[in-house]
């Protein structure tokens, strides 16, 4: 896995803002990039998942942070 990833720091914002900001971000960037969001909205634990399978994104990993919520997404086409 590359240490390079974009982080796109959504800490702050609530529902539903992150996955409306995060599907404009994932809409500019190539098939297959990966990115991680960063959220502290406690429904992102929710939201970004489901966001990820309607969309057909690929959620590859969840990290619990002190406070916030980190997702690793692969887009997909």
């Amino acid at each position: 896995m590359p240490d390079d990833i974009d982080v796109y720091d959504l800490r702050g914002l609530n529902c539903p803002l992150p996955v409306l900001k995060a599907r404009k971000r994932l809409a500019g960037l190539p098939r297959g990039a990966l990115l991680w969001v960063e959220t502290t909205d406690p429904l992102a634990v929710l939201d970004i998942p489901a966001f990820c399978n309607e969309a057909g994104h690929l959620l590859i990993e969840t990290t619990a942070l002190d406070g916030a919520h980190r997702f690793l997404i692969e887009r997909g086409g």
